[in-house]
């Protein structure tokens, strides 16, 4: 998980703004330049539904090999589906 040369430093500060209403569609796009909230590198690219809230992350149902798993992703790794 890296990123290119040009995309080095710190994601603009709108990133961790975002909000995300519950049902909504996301997909997990972890940023390697934020280390807090991250998902397990498995969940890379998964879309998921928003289920709540826990904190500042969101829960997330995503389907993984037929099973439905939750994972707390912070809206920094996240991006609207």
């Amino acid at each position: 998980m890296r990123k290119r040369a040009r995309q080095r430093g710190l994601s603009p500060i709108t990133k961790i703004f975002q909000e995300f209403d519950v049902g909504q569609k996301a997909s997990v796009n972890i940023d390697p330049s934020m280390h807090r909230g991250t998902p397990h590198i498995r969940f890379q690219g998964r879309t998921g539904t928003v289920v709540g809230m826990q904190g500042k992350a969101y829960l997330l149902d995503v389907m993984m090999g037929g099973k439905k798993k939750q994972i707390i992703v912070r809206p920094e790794h996240l991006r609207k589906a």
